[in-house]
Order: structure tokens, then sequence, then C-alpha cells
């Protein structure tokens, strides 16, 4: 099982619509709103490191 942890940064105004649109993907665990320099905060879990990455990248 791999697990990443995800920052994202987004514009203002728009952290409630990329948090209902990141929580559409199924491997997504956790997602969360922040303070700070980051606005969004996200679990990710996939089978394979492989698996994970491509969710990384094509998805989020």
């Amino acid at each position: 099982m791999e697990i990443a942890y995800i920052l994202i940064q987004c514009d203002l105004g728009a952290e409630v619509q990329i948090i209902n649109e990141i929580m559409k993907i199924p491997e997504i665990k956790e997602v969360r709103g922040t303070y700070g320099i980051y606005d969004v905060f996200c679990k990710v879990q996939s089978d394979t490191k492989e698996e994970l990455d491509q969710i990384i990248t094509n998805k989020i």
C-alpha cells in the first residue's frame, strides 16, 4: 500500500470547488482546507507506487 500527502495552492476563493473535485477521485482518502501558504491538503492511497504516480500526475 502506497500513500502520499499532497499540499495544493489554489486561487483565492477556489478552495471549495477544488476540494469537491478532488473528493470525486476514488483513491483520495482525505481532503482538508488549510490556512497558510497551502490551501488544500489531501491524502492519496493506492496499491503501487506507479499507480500513485499516475493518480498524482493525471488526476490531481
